[in-house]
């Protein structure tokens, strides 16, 4: 059986339906509380590959922090990269891993082709 993971936020809503879909399909997924347990920018940019996404697809640019890092919409991949290392509710969520491919959870549905 494939290993799904997912980098979850329990208080957002889409976060919380791709997880019950995973679930409904019968899959136990790994959830990483992305919020708590960053990711690294090696494994943003290991997930930006697997989503084949630019940086800026991969965020949350209406949040607060976005603006207050002096961040836009045109800020160089590597700036995106290093502020959602940094800053992780920046990242758009949720990711979910499978076979080594990724999809962001928005709508929930769209993990399922990975699953």
């Amino acid at each position: 059986m494939t290993e799904v993971t997912i980098w979850h936020n329990p208080r957002c809503t889409k976060s919380r339906q791709t997880l019950a879909l995973i679930e409904e399909k019968g899959i136990t997924p790994t959830i990483r509380k992305y919020l708590d347990d960053a990711p690294s920018e090696a494994e943003i940019r290991a997930t930006l590959d697997r989503l084949g996404v630019a940086p800026i697809e991969m965020m949350r640019p209406k949040e607060a922090e976005f603006k207050a890092a002096g961040l836009t919409r045109d800020s160089a991949p590597d700036v995106l990269i290093a502020a959602m290392a940094e800053t992780p509710k920046l990242i758009e969520r949720p990711i979910v891993f499978a076979d080594g491919r990724a999809r962001i959870g928005r709508p929930p549905e769209a993990v399922l082709d990975i699953l």
